[in-house]
């Protein structure tokens, strides 16, 4: 008899388990809510930032979202031009084609104008963290930041500054600035204005096509960061660096496509965007620590360093346009603040003791 009861208690504790399942009644866990996303940016994995975002930035997500687990994301990644170049990912982010990822902003002045701060101050600082917290600090003060942003359905989270200063780098040695006269240089966006007065002629590009075109002559040189001439092997093309320190700068911004934003719970939302400022802060202290080894990598792979004096390099920032002030003047015609925002950067700058070259607000 008692074998009979036991039996029956058995049974019904095993259909009362069931039936709390079904019903999903307090003490059973519910099953997570699977979100698709798809990230992306033109560049490949050996770019540091996309390594990672990879390593550092979905995992970060990924953790935040296992303390409830009530969201989890299931990632397509989509790297090396997939689904959009360098210089196409602001346009595939617009159009859906990518959910979030990395607009390289120096391709994109005339869309994200207010972005290319940094680019209009060169010879300013070298402290990566201290730019990108600053462009945040002014995008949380200034809505015309963000205005940018919505008329290219976008949601932006945070910029990221990825190296430690541009320099220039040749095929033949140069080892000042009149040297610079005759030669092609590559550049990127308003770098083209640095070279004004210094005789050579700008080319347009990114640094996944310096390689070839110096390789094939129609580049001498181009303005980059040892990081990432090491990174993709461009010692072998152009073994000659001009240390000149010339800043540098927020070239990246994540963002999110805006109709994916929309239908994001609250909870996944703030994960993504906490994570998107540790990502920010990470990238730059990474930044600092890649460029701290990649000057002697360099050298060892066959690279030659002529480094300019503070002098040439004072010379160099005078001789130049006022190129901040230009870029601020022509965006007031439209109404945007640029000039209350570059003054404000720039007395940032003053307050943290940067080794500023010219006060681009004031001269």
């Amino acid at each position: 008899m008692t074998c009979i009861k036991s039996f029956k208690v058995a049974v019904w504790g095993t259909s009362l388990a069931a039936f709390v399942a079904v019903l999903g009644l307090p003490g059973q866990a519910a099953a997570a809510e699977t979100i698709k996303l798809t990230a992306i940016d033109g560049y490949p994995p050996k770019a540091m930032w996309v390594d990672r975002f990879i390593k550092f930035f979905i995992p970060e997500i990924d953790k935040g979202l296992a303390k409830t687990g009530k969201y989890k994301i299931e990632w397509n990644q989509a790297w090396s031009g997939q689904i959009a170049k360098p210089k196409n990912v602001l346009q595939a982010i617009q159009k859906g084609l990518g959910d979030i990822g990395v607009v390289t902003t120096v391709f994109h002045g005339s869309r994200v104008p207010l972005q290319m701060i940094a680019y209009a101050t060169p010879f300013v600082t070298t402290d990566p963290g201290l730019v990108s917290r600053t462009v945040d600090d002014l995008v949380a003060k200034y809505p015309a930041f963000n205005q940018a942003w919505d008329k290219y359905n976008q949601v932006y989270l945070t910029n990221l500054a990825v190296l430690d200063t541009y320099q220039m780098f040749f095929k033949e040695p140069v080892k000042n600035i009149d040297d610079f006269k005759g030669k092609k240089i590559g550049v990127a966006g308003m770098n083209a204005l640095y070279m004004k007065g210094a005789g050579a002629a700008t080319v347009g590009g990114s640094y996944v096509t310096y390689y070839n075109k110096v390789k094939t002559g129609v580049l001498d040189g181009f303005m980059l960061w040892p990081e990432a001439v090491t990174a993709f092997k461009m010692q072998e093309v152009a073994p000659y660096m001009l240390r000149a320190d010339i800043g540098t700068v927020n070239s990246k911004a994540i963002t999110v496509n805006a109709d994916t934003w929309k239908k994001l719970p609250a909870e996944v939302k703030k994960v993504i965007k906490d994570a998107a400022i540790k990502y920010r802060d990470h990238v730059a202290k990474t930044a600092l620590a890649k460029a701290k080894s990649s000057y002697a990598e360099y050298k060892a792979k066959g690279g030659t360093i002529f480094t300019m004096s503070k002098e040439e390099r004072r010379s160099w920032a005078r001789s130049m346009p006022n190129v901040a002030k230009e870029w601020a003047a022509g965006l007031e015609e439209k109404g945007i603040p640029a000039k209350a925002i570059l003054a404000s950067y720039m007395e940032t700058m003053r307050d943290a003791n940067q080794k500023i070259l010219r006060q681009w607000d004031k001269e």
